[in-house]
């Protein structure tokens, strides 16, 4: 029996674990932290229970392809978000309501942009005929070369040539009139951890899995379940994972890695290693490789960092939906200084997630579950967050003038994570909060391989590695990893 060491125990590495343990192979999971999940993770506090990353998932088809693959039911529960989310302008007294309904949709633009069903619905045709034509060919697949990717890519309908060379934003530009249309339709950019001006249009294609597919889920009783329920497979299964064992270092022999080393002195061999750590960050900083050097990887492009923060307040807040995000008047402006922008506090654009408002036990009764996304510049471009505490303030006074009323004297739990702790927490390089950008140069075979240049028995699976950031992404990236082993050995 082959056996298998997984470095890493975020989703990409739990779902590579079961699906290889499904075929036979003795795995084992080591893990730099106290508990499981990587960025899918949870803070429990003051009685309080909140969600560290992820706050909501799409393509949960996925996920049961997952559970199929696997043998198994899916050990948690979803269901699907309706409204999608709200948005909110400042200086705008409109809230406006994302409904998957086409019809309820249309009504929030009704003063704005009236003809927006019609517009909307060629738009979206174009992002799912995109999505159709591309998914298989350039994400759901492993590319061996660059010459393997480009002709795979010759297997998409030429019509989408044109995509590969507009922004996100110039894309939108050519169905919307209104601003409120244009700037609410490509918030998903920011999703993937760049903006709607620097994100290639390709990646409209998210918007047909936003509005038309399966739109978003959230998961009963909190994100962490979809860890908790795999780690119950997991020890069905008879995987062993070990927490708190950091790797920082390896021995090789003859092109193969013979064992990774921990920071205690500890040795862990295996027949194949498969690294869930992000996938530039480990090939420079472990196993110490001239291509991804530090030189190397300051001058690859990453996504912006990001600046959470976890409030527990003693009273409840009626007026949210589950998901809101309040933007400003200058979303041009903004965009493109988000990325290297120190002095946030003047103008923050943020996403509140009220997790205890479909999961009342994630919270005291009475009290709300509050969760804070501001988008603020990595630490390649903002190296001193001595400031968070004083950045947060602000956003939450903003805040507190959106919903009028003032939440200060509500507070009673108060966690903030800056790009500081992203990284010493999650070895995110720089505080990257998704790794590496999807520019056109960094992904499929751009992205860095989930096989291993130099060592025949290592792999990666999750973040900058294909197919790219997200939940579903993680899933096909733990198939695809599985694959390459599979073959192998």
């Amino acid at each position: 029996m082959k056996k298998i060491l997984i470095v890493g125990a975020g989703l990409g590495g739990l779902t590579t674990a079961l699906r290889l343990a499904k075929r036979g192979y003795q795995v084992e999971l080591v893990e730099k932290n106290a508990q499981a999940g990587g960025r899918l993770n949870q803070i429990k506090k003051d009685g309080f229970t909140f969600d560290i990353g992820p706050s909501f998932f799409s393509m949960p088809y996925e996920f049961d392809e997952f559970a199929r693959d696997c043998a198994i039911r899916l050990p948690f529960e979803f269901v699907e978000l309706d409204p999608l989310y709200s948005v909110s302008f400042r200086n705008n007294p409109k809230t406006y309501t994302l409904y998957k309904d086409i019809d309820k949709l249309a009504e929030q633009f009704s003063d704005v942009e009236p003809d927006f069903k019609r517009k909307m619905q060629r738009y979206l045709d174009a992002c799912e005929a995109l999505y159709n034509d591309t998914v298989d060919v350039a994400i759901k697949t492993n590319f061996n070369s660059l010459p393997h990717y480009f002709l795979s890519l010759l297997k998409v309908n030429p019509i989408h040539l044109p995509t590969l060379f507009r922004s996100f934003w110039a894309q939108i530009e050519r169905y919307f009139d209104s601003k409120e249309a244009r700037e609410i339709v490509s918030l998903i950019a920011f999703f993937l951890g760049r903006t709607p001006f620097d994100t290639s249009a390709v990646y409209t294609l998210l918007s047909y899995i936003e509005f038309r597919n399966n739109g978003y889920h959230n998961v009963k009783g909190g994100m962490y379940q979809i860890v908790t329920g795999l780690l119950k497979e997991l020890d069905k299964a008879g995987v062993k994972l070990h927490y708190q064992v950091e790797i920082d270092d390896f021995e090789e022999k003859d092109g193969k890695l013979m064992a990774m080393l921990d920071t205690k002195g500890g040795k862990w061999t295996a027949d194949a290693f498969v690294v869930n750590s992000d996938a530039a960050f480990f090939r420079g900083r472990v196993l110490k490789k001239k291509t991804f050097s530090e030189a190397r990887l300051q001058k690859m492009e990453w996504t912006m960092g990001y600046l959470t923060f976890y409030i527990g307040l003693n009273a409840k807040l009626e007026d949210l939906n589950h998901h809101n995000y309040f933007l400003g008047s200058n979303y041009r402006d903004y965009a493109q200084q988000v990325l290297t922008q120190v002095d946030m506090a003047e103008k923050p654009y943020y996403y509140v997630n009220v997790l205890s408002r479909s999961n009342p036990d994630c919270a005291p009764e009475g009290c709300e579950s509050l969760f804070f996304v501001c988008p603020v510049p990595n630490l390649l471009h903002k190296k001193d967050w001595s400031d968070k505490e004083q950045i947060v303030d602000a956003i939450l006074h903003d805040f507190s003038e959106r919903i009028g009323r003032d939440i200060s004297p509500l507070i009673v739990s108060r966690t903030v994570f800056s790009p500081v702790e992203w990284e010493k927490n999650f070895n995110l390089y720089q505080g990257s909060g998704l790794g590496l950008s999807h520019k056109m140069l960094q992904i499929g075979g751009f992205r860095p391989s989930n096989k291993d240049e130099d060592y025949q028995n290592v792999f990666y699976v999750g973040a900058s590695t294909v197919p790219g950031a997200g939940l579903p992404m993680a899933v096909i990236s733990s198939k695809l990893v599985t694959e390459r082993i599979v073959e192998a050995f």
